[in-house]
């Protein structure tokens, strides 16, 4: 089950799906893997400053958390695979043509796109017109 990886057929079969939570992310410093579990991070990433949690909203601020930001998260219907060349460049272009930044982690299945929280509508709109600007 590797994906696809044609563009055409990736940009054309996007099919977003919004969480109905908000996320934060959330950095420990000094933190090691499965570190901050109680806070059920959705991912995770060691960096050399620390050990940055992709968390949902609710679960941070009953931590007391710090964070800057609230973010939607997007996520791929298609089933794309990891050596497909060319998705995100698409997808921030057509989020970045409307000033939406986006942070986006590729998973073995689908892509999931965090947007600004007040901007998911908006980017999700975009995502739709650029499925349907590739369609055959």
């Amino acid at each position: 089950m590797t994906g696809t990886s044609d563009l055409p057929t990736l940009l054309a079969s996007l099919a977003p799906v919004v969480s109905p939570e908000a996320y934060v992310f959330v950095s420990r410093p000094q933190a090691a893997y499965g570190d901050g579990a109680e806070l059920a991070p959705i991912a995770t990433f060691s960096e050399e400053e620390g050990l940055t949690l992709v968390v949902p909203k609710e679960r941070a601020d009953a931590a007391g958390e710090d964070y800057d930001g609230e973010f939607g998260l997007i996520s791929l219907s298609v089933h794309s695979n990891l050596q497909a060349v060319g998705l995100t460049a698409a997808i921030a272009a057509a989020l970045s043509e409307r000033g939406i930044s986006a942070n986006i982690i590729a998973a073995f299945y689908h892509d999931h796109i965090f947007v600004p929280l007040s901007r998911v509508d908006e980017a999700v709109t975009a995502l739709l017109q650029l499925a349907a600007s590739n369609q055959p």
